[in-house]
């Protein structure tokens, strides 16, 4: 990155560095490919010593850190009277600025924009390379308490002096809405014209309202009106309507058409904001030509079910007169209805119509995936395989084509008619080779040749689910196997050669960051001041960044206790590395995908109820990354997503001292309270853990009746047993990810968390 001599000079060059007074005289250049080389080389060298100097101040602010992030994250009076010595030692230096500019940034988020003033006005006299930062707070806190001519004073040169700034966007819109609010709407149109691309809502919204403050009232208009109906999920959509009624009622912009309305209803509907769309959608029926009625009422059936209004959503689609997909998606809904109506006869009457009128429909796709379900729920295998069946061979291009596949498959299997569920095994990996489910069949297809003592089989079909899939559950599975399988020759199989191979991309190395790379500097002072978010929004922002910066953000977010961040982030920056070696990524890779925070506690109350203490890490790192705050739709609290019913009674039975439903976000007591239960679930189940896992995801009452419902062989054909994808996968997940825990830290010597 570069930056130039007269930016640095608007910037003020460095932390407490004074631009130099000007001359008054300006120089002509020829342009020339020498004069060129010059500027580059000169540019360069500007940028690597502010990078340098910034450096030095992140450095110098070091022990600010950890104030800095207490103060953030518990705005005690306390912390501000720590970070307020700090500041008052280190007045005059960089680290004092940094100090002040925490402080100004803690009292916004309490909302107490004056006490924000005295220390970012400390901070401005010497602001330096944060003083994009600097400006923004103190533009908001004068404008927030009323101050808005200092607003405006501090903010009408922030374009210049920071174009780069990942704030000028929010500044602009700042600015904009002070010099509205002081009769100066003209000047805010042509701030906010220069920065509204890409569009944003808020900036839109800023610059509506200031060409109606203008008295360009057509002009505000069409904007706001354009909100409404393309950016309607917005938070400013409903005060862009607001303003907007007024100016249709007096005929300055047309009300919105039908088509515009629809498109409206429709957005609405795709950003899951169901309540609203049905609403939407309402309104549109009433004035509905006669062409349109019959979508409007499906598309707001459709809306009314997904809002909960199932028996109002069941009497619009019943009055709907459609054809083709429509009708389709009429009659999978009305079916969708059914079930929870508990009506077999309507929901089996839906199914074959949706069969007899769209044989070829992906809304017939679904429904008998539905039917299939319903069926293997109540343990009628026989018709849950023929719908199943009817679902790929109707569809075999369908999204659900494998799926059901591999649930017929199964199904065979477990209906005892072993020489059907070879063919179908191998049949299924001939078919959908990359499937998400040709692991297991790879797995299964093995076992049934071990069984028969077919050596050469079972021994080239395990060894391919551990070459492709190797800290894959089944992968797992497949090397404990191919322990008890004699080594003879492996044939060839064409099958198996369809299965595509892993893309193997180049091994990831961690590199250091540029050296002149600016954003990096800053974001590094940012992460001093414990703006964590702010730092990563820096390091995010470098374009083309490699490795090194995904590294870097994921470091951040476990130095910031935010793991789950971190995980999430490497999950989709390397999404196959269940099939990669140890040695194909870095162990910090490693590391961040599998964290150990907490151990000290985790291996504590692990060990105190006989736990394997990875296997518990396991169990955190899918309920909840560990996120301390983790709160699930089923109200399911902290780390080991326990329910508050759950917490309690643990909790009385431990006789923990002043317990209260917030105690299970302190992760030790979470743990506590987690393991004891888990410990429960595992000797109910006489010790073995995937059943255990199964409860503790499902309810015990739920594995319970599984168990009770056929004999299975052994553990892993109980766990594929399991009619609950989300549990089948829970449980499949936890027990592959304790063995990669146990690959990463193969013991106790390694350096504990926390």
């Amino acid at each position: 990155m570069t930056v130039s001599v007269a930016l640095l000079v608007c910037a003020g060059l460095a932390w407490g560095q004074s631009a130099p007074k000007s001359s008054g005289k300006t120089t002509a250049k020829k342009t020339s490919s020498k004069s060129a080389a010059k500027k580059k080389s000169r540019k360069k060298k500007v940028s690597s010593a502010r990078a340098r100097r910034m450096h030095r101040a992140f450095v110098a602010s070091s022990k600010l850190k950890p104030m800095a992030r207490q103060l953030l994250e518990t705005r005690s009076a306390a912390a501000y009277k720590g970070v307020e010595a700090y500041a008052r030692k280190n007045a005059g230096t960089d680290s004092g600025v940094l100090a002040n500019l925490v402080l100004g940034h803690a009292h916004i988020l309490d909302a107490d924009y004056l006490s924000a003033l005295p220390p970012l006005r400390k901070a401005q006299a010497r602001e330096g390379d944060l003083g994009d930062y600097i400006d923004y707070y103190l533009g908001l806190a004068y404008s927030t308490t009323g101050d808005r001519t200092r607003a405006i004073e501090i903010l009408k040169g922030y374009a210049a002096k920071y174009p780069d700034s990942l704030l000028l966007r929010d500044a602009m819109k700042l600015y904009g809405n002070a010099l509205v609010l002081e009769g100066r709407a003209s000047e805010a149109i042509s701030v906010l014209e220069a920065h509204r691309t890409p569009t944003r809502a808020d900036i839109e919204f800023a610059l509506g309202r200031a060409y109606v403050e203008a008295g360009q009232a057509a002009k505000g208009g069409a904007i706001l009106r354009n909100i409404v109906y393309t950016i309607p999920a917005s938070p400013e959509a409903p005060d862009a309507a607001g303003l907007l009624a007024p100016l249709a009622a007096s005929g300055v912009v047309q009300p919105g058409s039908f088509t515009e309305r629809s498109t409206r209803a429709a957005l609405l509907a795709s950003a899951s904001k169901w309540s609203d769309a049905a609403k939407e959608y309402r309104e549109l029926l009433g004035d509905a030509p006669p062409a349109e009625r019959g979508r409007i009422q499906v598309l707001l059936g459709v809306a009314l079910r997904r809002s909960g209004s199932a028996r109002e959503a069941k009497e619009v689609l019943q009055g709907a007169n459609v054809t083709g997909e429509l009708n389709a998606q009429r009659l999978a809904m009305l079916a969708e209805i059914s079930r929870i109506d508990e009506s077999d006869e309507e929901y089996f009457r839906l199914l074959n119509e949706l069969r007899q009128s769209s044989p070829t429909s992906p809304f017939l796709e679904g429904a008998l995936l539905n039917a299939g379900n319903i069926y293997l729920l109540r343990r009628d295998y026989d018709k849950a395989i023929d719908y199943y069946r009817e679902v790929y061979q109707r569809f075999p291009k369908g999204a659900r084509a494998s799926y059901a596949h591999w649930k017929a498959s199964w199904l065979t299997y477990r209906q005892g008619r072993r020489e059907d569920a070879k063919k179908e095994f191998r049949l299924h990996v001939d078919l959908y080779p990359a499937s998400a489910e040709t692991p297991a069949a790879v797995y299964w297809r093995a076992r049934l040749a071990e069984e028969d003592k077919d050596y050469a089989i079972a021994r080239a079909w395990y060894s391919k689910v551990v070459e492709r899939y190797r800290n894959y559950y089944y992968g797992v599975l497949a090397t404990e196997r191919l322990q008890f399988v004699p080594a003879v020759p492996v044939p060839d199989d064409p099958v198996l050669a369809r299965i595509p191979p892993l893309t193997k991309t180049e091994r990831e190395q961690l590199e250091d960051a540029p050296e002149d790379e600016l954003r990096v500097e800053k974001s590094k002072l940012l992460e001093n001041a414990g703006m964590f978010d702010a730092a990563m929004k820096e390091l995010q922002a470098i374009p083309g960044k490699q490795h090194w910066a995904t590294a870097e953000i994921a470091r951040m977010y476990s130095e910031a206790d935010q793991y789950h961040r971190a995980l999430q982030i490497l999950k989709r920056s390397v999404p196959q590395y269940f099939s990669l070696d140890y040695e194909d990524l870095p162990r910090q890779y490693w590391e961040s995908l599998f964290p150990r925070p907490f151990w000290k506690d985790l291996k504590k109350f692990a060990e105190a109820n006989e736990l394997d203490p990875y296997l518990v890490a396991s169990l955190i790192r899918q309920e909840s990354e560990f996120n301390p705050g983790a709160v699930s739709r089923a109200n399911a609290l902290g780390l080991m997503q326990l329910l508050p019913s759950v917490g309690k009674s643990t909790a009385r039975q431990l006789r923990v001292r002043g317990y209260s439903t917030n105690s299970l976000f302190v992760p030790s007591t979470n743990m506590q309270l987690g393991t004891k239960y888990f410990r429960m679930m595992v000797d109910k189940f006489g010790g073995q853990v995937e059943y255990a896992l199964a409860a503790y995801n499902a309810g015990s009452n739920r594995v319970d009746d599984w168990m009770a419902s056929g004999s299975y062989a052994d553990v892993p054909e109980f766990v594929e047993s399991i009619p609950f994808t989300e549990t089948r996968e829970y449980v499949q997940a936890i027990m592959r990810n304790a063995k990669v825990y146990r690959q990463i830290y193969p013991d106790d010597r390694e350096r504990a968390s926390k």
